[in-house]
Order: C-alpha cells, then sequence, then structure tokens
C-alpha cells in the first residue's frame, strides 16, 4: 500500500473528481462531493485547508470508498 501524501484540500478535491466524484454543495470551506453509482451513492466531505492531516485524509477515502492506490494514482 502507498503511503499518503499530504495534499490540499483542492488537491484532494480535483483527485476525486478524477475518479468520477462531482461538486454538489459547498458551506464555508467545506466541498461536499457525491459519486452515482448504479448500485448507490458515495460521498465525502472535504475541507479546504492549505494541507490536510493524513487522518483526515484516510476519512475521506473512507467516506467515498476509495482505495488508497487509486487515490495516489489520480495525483
Amino acid at each position: 500500500m502507498p503511503k499518503l501524501r499530504r495534499v490540499s484540500g483542492a488537491e484532494a478535491i480535483r483527485a476525486l473528481e478524477k475518479l468520477g466524484f462531482e461538486q454538489i454543495r459547498q458551506r464555508g470551506s467545506h466541498v461536499v462531493l457525491k459519486k452515482q453509482t448504479a448500485q448507490s451513492a458515495a460521498g465525502c466531505v472535504v475541507p479546504l485547508h492549505r494541507e490536510l492531516a493524513i487522518g483526515t485524509l484516510h476519512s475521506i477515502l473512507k467516506q467515498a470508498g476509495v482505495t488508497v492506490e487509486d487515490f495516489v494514482a489520480q495525483l
């Protein structure tokens, strides 16, 4: 499993958009992303911080149902 590096909120959003997520709404510094599949919908909330903590990024990927490998490949 590749190690996650620190990324900004904007970089994380761009990588998730490459994986098929789209921005639904934004309130303050938090952006809500959603991906609709045939079976279900997956969503996550990404804060627009300059640098996301590794634990926060893990939580975002868990919410979104995205593996670390897929995410790192899109960076």
